[in-house]
């Protein structure tokens, strides 16, 4: 096992955007939007938590090249009365891509709107069937030399 050897490789500007959708309760929309969260607000610390995941992405994905980032922008909002999207814009110059760090990013960002959420999520029999992590996926991908 290796990691990728890029030392070959230019360091050059790199971007990339992915995004993902939690599925919830209406009802759990509902309280979002009011303010009515337990835990505080799920959008604004699902943006935090993004941006931490994306700084440790080569620490939780074992092959993932450290890289410095230049820039990481989390966006998260409800996208309708069942879905919250989170979004994530990440820069480098480097010797390979961020694509690993933006998908991080969301995932991390997703995980923690369902971990403020959650309590409301239940049905009767304790089950979640409304809740679903759906769609993560890279956007887009940029590279100029």
């Amino acid at each position: 096992m290796t990691m990728v050897d890029v030392s070959a490789k230019p360091e050059v500007f790199r971007e990339a955007t992915a995004t993902g959708t939690i599925k919830l309760k209406p009802e759990t929309i509902t309280l979002i939007n009011e303010g009515k969260i337990a835990k505080g607000d799920p959008l604004y610390t699902a943006k935090i938590a993004g941006i931490l995941a994306a700084k440790k992405c080569s620490e939780l994905v074992p092959l993932c090249h450290p890289l410095p980032l230049t820039k990481v922008e989390v966006k998260a909002k409800v996208s309708n009365d069942t879905s919250v999207e989170v979004s994530a814009l990440v820069k480098t110059k480097a010797q390979t891509g961020v694509e690993m760090e933006a998908l991080t990013a969301v995932s991390v960002g997703l995980l923690t709107v369902w971990d403020m959420t959650k309590q409301y999520e239940k049905d009767s029999n304790g089950q979640y069937p409304s809740t679903a992590i759906e769609n993560i996926h890279v956007v887009k991908k940029i590279k100029q030399v």
